[in-house]
């Protein structure tokens, strides 16, 4: 007695050629590389804010402050941001070619998850080298205390 297991259901053929990078591997390779670095960034990240110093209590505008003006952090929290948008990115990509099965659909939606994902980083990688809590000019009322009045 034979059995013959049918195909898995796809919602698209993939053609038998062997030419060209295997986007869906490294995807797969990347995703489980950028795991392991996050649950360590992640973990570091928690450990600091929460746990080193005077704890949570710590947490307010003038601990962001400090800690965004120091390269090592500002680098640790971009390379964060970055892993973690676009696991998430590549995760949902994922989950639109597993379950979208019209060509259109899944075009529009996979160009939507890109844009949200190269605006997210752009805007939060913007944030993290431009932010400036002590910005010349303002009035010295609305200045947080730890800024020097000029």
């Amino acid at each position: 007695m034979t059995t013959t297991i049918e195909a898995p259901r796809s919602p698209y053929a993939r053609s038998p050629r062997k030419r060209g990078v295997n986007w869906e591997k490294w995807g797969w390779i990347y995703m489980r590389v950028s795991g392991v670095v996050l649950v360590v960034l992640i973990f570091g990240h928690l450990f600091v804010n929460l746990m080193v110093g005077e704890g949570v209590s710590a947490l307010n505008f003038a601990f962001v402050a400090g800690k965004l003006t120091t390269p090592f952090w500002a680098v640790w929290d971009i390379i964060m941001l970055w892993l973690a948008l676009i696991h998430g990115g590549n995760g949902m990509r994922t989950i639109v070619n597993d379950y979208a099965t019209q060509r259109l659909t899944r075009g529009i939606l996979k160009s939507a998850i890109l844009a949200a994902v190269v605006i997210l980083i752009t805007l939060g990688t913007l944030v993290v080298f431009t932010f400036d809590p002590c910005p010349a000019g303002s009035p010295a009322d609305l200045l947080p205390s730890f800024c020097s009045a000029i």
